[in-house]
């Protein structure tokens, strides 16, 4: 086999509106597109640098460039977990080259990983952070979609949450804080949150101070988000989270996202696969855990102005299979 090529390259992807979470606002996902090719065949991976946990489009680069040439010399996936750190930089690595794989073979990503047969799934669909009026009005225009996800922060979420409830009475519900409140504000709110039928709560408080949270038990599933990066935190999250969820820009890749899928029903956690706002590339490699997760949150093409063709399908929240074509 020849040497492989690799390439970068920065893309911007408008949003449809602006999206709010109690970090600030976004209007443009911007992304990292890493393309390998080899022998006439090429596989793709998408990641979203990420500030949270450091990440900026130049520092991605830079990590995924210090990878190259142990990548060019033909590494495969299981050398890449210890060239480079859980992140987006090893993401975008990781999924091209699965994606490679499965384009020199001829055999489908979810084959060649062990994965169950994708299926059509139903994914979250996300009303961003706002005032209780508009979030209502946002959840009468997806009053139709049967999960909601509803961004809220240290004001008004109760209201904001009731505002949902009353205008898409038929929705099942989960809520985002990212890191928003205090534990002891979560204590307070958390019955009237569980009367108004949110079944889960991603992340309420800080990852620095969810100590707080060991030995309550809350009304409302907790998902562990910022707390959960990798299948090694899995032992660290008894008594204070009951579900993870799952990020291929927090793991590191399909690879890493498989092991912490497999830890975290091992130690009997709810599920969630969950995404970066991003274009269909980035969805299709997580949307092959979709089929044993408890909760599918993998709408980032739908808050886009336009996405990439061929692009996952969607129907209303129902979201197809990845067509080949896109990636795996």
């Amino acid at each position: 086999m020849s040497k492989r090529a690799i390439a970068t390259v920065r893309e911007s992807w408008p949003l449809a509106r602006p999206f709010a979470i109690s970090r600030g606002v976004k209007t443009a996902a911007d992304v990292i597109v890493c393309t390998i090719a080899q022998d006439g065949s090429v596989g793709r991976g998408e990641c979203v640098p990420y500030a949270r946990y450091g990440e900026t489009l130049d520092s991605v680069e830079a990590a995924i460039a210090a990878a190259l040439p142990a990548i060019r010399r033909g590494a495969g996936r299981a050398e890449l977990q210890t060239l480079l750190p859980p992140g987006a930089a090893r993401n975008a690595i990781d999924c091209a080259l699965w994606d490679l794989e499965a384009k020199q073979t001829g055999t489908p990503v979810p084959v060649l990983a062990g994965l169950p047969a994708p299926r059509a799934a139903i994914t979250a669909y996300t009303i961003s952070l706002d005032t209780p009026q508009a979030m209502g009005a946002a959840a009468a225009e997806a009053r139709a979609r049967p999960l909601l996800k509803l961004k809220l922060g240290r004001d008004d979420p109760v209201a904001c949450v009731a505002a949902v409830r009353e205008n898409a009475p038929d929705a099942r519900l989960i809520a985002d804080a990212n890191e928003g409140w205090r534990v002891e504000q979560l204590r307070d709110i958390a019955p009237a949150l569980a009367d108004l039928g949110v079944e889960l709560i991603e992340q309420p408080v800080s990852a620095e101070a969810d100590d707080g949270l060991a030995g309550w038990s809350c009304p409302v599933t907790l998902c562990a988000d910022e707390s959960f990066h990798t299948a090694a935190d899995i032992a660290g999250l008894g008594g204070r989270y009951s579900a993870v969820n799952i990020k291929l820009d927090k793991a590191g890749g399909l690879t890493e996202a498989i092991a912490c899928l497999r830890a975290a029903r091992a130690a009997g956690l709810k599920v969630m696969v969950g995404c970066m706002v991003a274009t269909s590339l980035a969805m299709a490699p997580a949307a092959l855990l979709a089929a044993d997760c408890d909760y599918v949150d993998l709408d980032g093409p739908l808050l886009l102005e336009r996405d990439r063709t061929p692009g996952l399908a969607f129907e209303g929240s129902r979201m197809d299979v990845p067509p080949r074509a896109l990636w795996g």
